[in-house]
């Protein structure tokens, strides 16, 4: 249930899950639209070399997890609002701004600049959530949020080719702009403070340091935060390089963005699925029984890819079948890190949200890079990223999984 919280009219849960989910939609949305532009991009500011395209989207994931960690302990200080509302007036700032970039260079800083703002909304939005739910609730609206969040990367690179269809490729970041701005004042009016004053912690070196040491000697907490860490790298790895993999591979030319978008409605159903049987099974279980089966299917997409390119109807089906799974794994796992830490929310939500981004946006960008023109680095990276996300649930476990609740602090 809600926690009692001041409103300025009833804001139902509905709604709280829209706008959560919208504001975390800002990031799918700098990630995705994207997708359509990066030959244009590349040509217009003299990048010849087709893998260098895929920096728009890594500088932007640097500059979104690096800003977590400072995000984190700010919002468990001041409260919610403030930090957000500033993040997002960088975001906005830093998209207009993109429009005028003279060289691939400053383009790049714009979006590194853009990254940095967006940090806000995920840290707060994370934050938000684990001030009014705990426990498999928790799970359930987080679950709900992920999937309302996922109409994005189903819509948002079709909206980057219609973008392009009638105007230049810095229309993309006139439109992400002017929608970051309607989202902003959504939440100004409707989004109230969720952190009690009572709650809020000094933002002193020592409470600071106290804070980061009671989330980093979590064993559970942080071994799940690596596991996502481990899933992100996969998503961003298939993400960066699927401009390429669906025209030079499959020759999906100007209707890629509507192939690749359909892959996330996978996510979404899957996140739907889970808000339903979540509180049935439980986040643990579900969690361990959707990782084991993603290196699975991985074990499988490398050992079919070795013998040649496959057929598209396979190739989407592993593909498909990776993402659904990867909505279950991050939703729950994210639920599993943040559920014992409910007294340094803040503090938490940008750690976790420093190492997944960064370290995500790294091992993704390592994964983007390896594209030779066939699927094997794509395949082979689900398969790595599922045996070290294993490996640490099996940390954090002590060696048992299919387990059932936390212990909260």
């Amino acid at each position: 249930m809600f926690k009692k919280i001041t409103l300025p009219r009833k804001l139902s849960r509905t709604e709280f899950i829209a706008l959560i989910a919208a504001l975390m939609a800002l990031n799918a949305l700098a990630i995705d639209i994207m997708l359509p532009a990066l030959p244009s991009m590349g040509e217009a500011l003299g990048i010849s070399r087709e893998n260098d395209r895929q920096l728009v989207l890594s500088s932007y994931m640097l500059g979104f997890g690096i800003s977590q960690i400072f995000f984190g302990p700010i919002s468990d200080r001041f409260g919610r609002r403030a930090p957000l509302f500033i993040g997002l007036v960088f975001y906005i700032a830093a998209a207009f701004a993109a429009i005028v970039a003279p060289s691939f260079g400053v383009l790049l800083f714009m979006r590194l600049v853009q990254g940095l703002g967006a940090a806000g909304t995920r840290v707060i939005a994370a934050s938000v959530v684990r001030d009014c739910y705990s426990g498999r609730a928790m799970a359930e609206i987080m679950s709900l949020v992920f999937m309302v969040f996922m109409i994005i990367p189903i819509i948002a690179p079709g909206i980057g080719q219609l973008l392009l269809m009638t105007g230049p490729w810095w229309t993309i970041f006139l439109f992400m702009g002017f929608l970051g701005t309607l989202i902003t004042l959504w939440g100004f009016f409707r989004l109230p403070e969720t952190l009690d004053v009572a709650n809020r912690r000094p933002l002193t070196v020592s409470s600071v340091a106290k804070g980061f040491s009671i989330v980093f000697t979590n064993r559970v907490a942080i071994n799940y935060a690596f596991a996502g860490t481990f899933m992100f790298g996969a998503l961003l790895g298939y993400i960066y390089s699927a401009q390429q993999v669906y025209v030079e591979i499959y020759d999906f030319g100007k209707f890629f963005p509507i192939a690749f978008g359909l892959t996330a409605m996978a996510m979404a159903f899957s996140s739907y699925l889970n808000s339903k049987v979540v509180g049935r099974f439980g986040m643990r279980r579900i969690t361990h029984f959707a990782l084991l089966l993603f290196t699975t299917v991985g074990i499988l997409f490398v050992a079919l890819s070795s013998y040649g390119a496959l057929p598209f109807w396979l190739f989407y089906l592993l593909v498909s079948s990776e993402m659904f799974l990867f909505s279950w794994i991050v939703s729950n796992a994210n639920s599993l890190s943040m559920e014992p830490l409910g007294a340094v929310a803040g503090t938490a939500s940008g750690v976790f949200g420093f190492i997944q981004t960064v370290g995500g946006a790294l091992l993704g960008l390592i994964a983007g890079q390896l594209f030779d023109g066939t699927l094997i680095p794509l395949a082979g990276s689900f398969v790595l990223m599922g045996v070290c996300a294993i490996i640490c649930v099996l940390i954090a476990e002590k060696g048992k999984l299919f387990g059932t609740e936390n212990k909260q602090i």
